[in-house]
């Protein structure tokens, strides 16, 4: 077994706590169903969010899904000039036997632009 990464990201249309919390858990909901995660093997999982959201922690969506022995952080992205914003990004760390390749990273909405070379 080993520790793998998996990368996703979404979008919202502006900075409001419901919408954060309902893409966040839309988000995390695909992660789980594409790699066949058992909650019991993540981990950890990092968010990041541009700068411009600030209205709620993606972190407190995935305790509401039952996350709550899962360590969380939040963290604000690097605010690149020109840079898309309104996006929730996460890099979850699971224990599993998959190879590298067998990793579905999930980008959703608006962040899917973000990593075109994954589709």
């Amino acid at each position: 077994m080993a520790v793998r990464g998996i990368r996703g990201a979404t979008s919202v249309e502006k900075n409001d706590a419901g919408m954060i919390k309902e893409a966040t858990q839309e988000l995390l909901r695909r992660m789980v169903e594409e790699n066949a995660i058992v909650l019991e093997d993540v981990a950890s999982a990092l968010f990041t969010v541009t700068s411009d959201l600030n209205a709620a922690f993606p972190a407190a969506a995935a305790r509401e899904m039952g996350w709550t022995k899962v360590p969380l952080l939040c963290a604000t992205e690097i605010d690149v000039p020109g840079s898309e914003m309104g996006i929730i990004r996460v890099l979850i760390h699971v224990n599993t036997t998959k190879a590298q390749d067998e990793i579905n990273h999930v980008y959703l909405h608006k962040a899917a632009k973000l990593r075109e070379d994954l589709r």
